[in-house]
């Protein structure tokens, strides 16, 4: 198995974390276009095919803090009423997400890998 920064991972088939994919995913949102909470999980919805969205419980939280880590910024479209929040990245949210976009890549490959290698093996489906 194998072994990232010499701990043995156990999460099984993917090897990244549901938060650490939302946040990656928001970033990259982020770095085309300002969205609000909502559009966001709509818009990783739409792009993974309706199979799958993060819930607000997760989203809402992760826009909070990478606000506050200065890596978005957002802004109220009406301030008085203060119910869309929209967001977008900022320089050093660009770093950041560089960053862990090259850090993950090797991990999202080795989950393909073995999704892969399951379907090849038990299910007899040639890739």
């Amino acid at each position: 198995m194998e072994r990232y920064q010499g701990v043995r991972s156990r999460q099984f088939p993917s090897k990244i974390s549901t938060t650490s994919f939302v946040k990656l995913y928001i970033l990259h949102l982020l770095m085309d276009k300002s969205f609000y909470g909502n559009e966001i999980i709509e818009e990783i919805k739409s792009r993974l095919d309706n199979r799958w969205e993060p819930s607000p419980g997760m989203v809402y939280p992760l826009l909070r803090n990478l606000e506050a880590e200065g890596y978005i910024t957002g802004w109220w479209d009406e301030p008085d009423k203060r119910s869309i929040r929209r967001y977008r990245l900022t320089d050093n949210g660009y770093e950041h997400y560089k960053r862990i976009l090259s850090r993950n890549k090797p991990v999202f490959e080795d989950s393909l890998k073995i999704i892969q290698s399951i379907l090849k093996d038990i299910y007899k489906i040639k890739l």
